[in-house]
């Protein structure tokens, strides 16, 4: 690099993976003398890591790019580059639309990324585009983080061989490749050595994980679970054909270390729809994964993904998904409408459903969940939890954690604590956020704490992630 102590600003939107690829482009960055900023006013590189799952995104980006033009003027050594799926998905095309951008990378380059940036800052550097897969197989990769904290994504997989009809995830992340059991085991005890005391393990599908010994994902899970000191594992995201027997008595057994949360995405309840989807399995045989996950995890705590308003989706089979949620018991739900993907199938379906029809069904489906989300949380009011504290806000003293069931929970309590695994008594429990009174630490002031708890929790989730 030409000058040390660079700033950089990272713009990040996505799923879990994408989060997870930030903080590793910042690591890279930071061993190149780049220091993180919170603006982009501030920056000498600004960096946008965009998920390309929905065509909102997308455009996103291009109007993100067009609101740093003024700062380009001002600072003609300002560099811009594109990453993430977005990046792998439009790759020369970003650099037609606008000539801001200066560099574009894929996300099987993001460990190039600090000579992407050194060739953008060389006298008369051109446009950089690079989008490459690299098919090496098995999957090499050490997890990067700055301030791993208490908890922290531990990627065990990446790309996707289920091609749904409607996901990109094949084309910008590229086919499923899974890391060595070894590699992973490895790489969890430095984090524990560095203070990690909950990981979650990160794939667009980490139960059709395969290590080349041999190993299957309920292999890793349970040696994860034997042979680490780790509180807490957690995983994400699941498909619903992969989820089998042997996983569901991998996770009860090493229970409460392996939390009893599951995503499983069903996507739609029509058996049509899902096989128009390429989705792998009926609503019947979901229903039958669900009843088999619930007779061997007692107190399991699901959540799903749905799309509404897929090609094709009659009335009838919107409503099929509608009793999904309302017979199943979701204490979460992520809910999308359908958005044609380049590449995809079902993008060239000649049955696409109008946007007023999917705005219509998506609100419809909110509100008959809200009914489900309201009756389901009162459960949980007076119930002690035990909560691994993450984080501790300096302005309103709050500490904050999550519990098994994957809770955030809000209690007023000492900044010691973080780190720590506490006791707290639910005083009120929201359907996104939960708060309560520490019941452990007699010298705590036991309080309710009100920090805009109504947060939506139909937000994106890693889709992924899914995945």
């Amino acid at each position: 690099m030409q000058d040390t102590n660079k700033r950089v600003y990272i713009s990040t939107y996505g799923c879990q993976m994408n989060v997870n690829d930030t903080e590793r482009m910042f690591s890279l960055l930071e061993m190149a003398n780049y220091s993180p900023v919170a603006t982009p006013e501030q920056a000498d590189l600004i960096i946008i890591n965009a998920c390309s799952i929905r065509e909102k995104p997308v455009h996103k980006v291009y109007s993100e790019v067009g609101t740093f033009r003024l700062l380009k003027e001002r600072n003609p050594q300002l560099r811009i580059g594109v990453g993430g799926c977005v990046g792998q998905q439009e790759k020369e095309n970003l650099l037609k639309w606008s000539p801001l951008i200066d560099f574009v990378f894929g996300t099987d380059s993001i460990d190039l990324l600090p000579s992407l940036v050194e060739k953008a800052y060389e006298d008369n550097a051109g446009k950089i585009v690079e989008a490459k897969f690299q098919h090496r197989s098995p999957y090499h990769i050490e997890t990067m983080v700055r301030k791993p904290g208490v908890a922290t994504f531990v990627n065990i997989t990446k790309g996707c061989d289920n091609f749904c009809t409607f996901c990109v995830v094949p084309y910008t992340r590229g086919r499923e490749k899974s890391r060595p059991l070894s590699h992973v085991m490895e790489d969890v005890k430095r984090l524990i050595q560095r203070g990690i005391k909950e990981i979650t393990l990160l794939g667009q599908n980490v139960n059709s994980y395969e290590s080349e010994c041999g190993a299957d994902f309920s292999d890793l899970l349970e040696r994860l679970a034997l042979e680490t000191p780790l509180e807490r594992i957690r995983f994400t995201t699941s498909h619903p054909k992969d989820f089998n027997q042997k996983l569901a008595n991998v996770m009860f057994r090493n229970q409460p270390k392996v939390c009893e949360y599951i995503h499983l995405p069903f996507q739609s309840g029509s058996t049509r729809i899902l096989e128009r989807m390429n989705r792998g399995y009926t609503r019947e045989e979901y229903i039958e994964k669900i009843a088999m996950i619930r007779a061997t995890i007692p107190n399991v705590v699901l959540s799903t993904d749905i799309i509404v308003g897929f090609p094709g989706e009659t009335e009838e089979e919107f409503l099929e998904t509608i009793s999904m949620v309302q017979t199943i018991g979701f204490e979460t739900i992520f809910a999308f409408k359908y958005s044609p993907r380049p590449f995809t199938k079902a993008a060239k379906f000649t049955d696409q459903i109008d946007e007023v029809v999917k705005d219509e069904r998506l609100a419809r489906l909110f509100k008959a969940y809200d009914v489900v989300a309201q009756e389901m949380v009162k459960r949980y009011d007076g119930q002690i939890l035990d909560i691994l504290v993450e984080d501790y806000d300096e302005k309103r003293g709050n500490l904050h954690g999550r519990s098994s069931q994957n809770k955030n929970v809000y209690f007023i309590g000492d900044k010691s604590l973080v780190g720590q695994t506490v006791q707290v008594k639910i005083t009120k429990a929201f359907p996104a956020t939960f708060r309560g009174e520490l019941v452990t630490h007699d010298f705590v002031t036991a309080g309710a704490v009100t920090t805009g708890l109504m947060a939506q929790e139909m937000e994106i989730s890693g889709l992924e992630n899914s995945l």
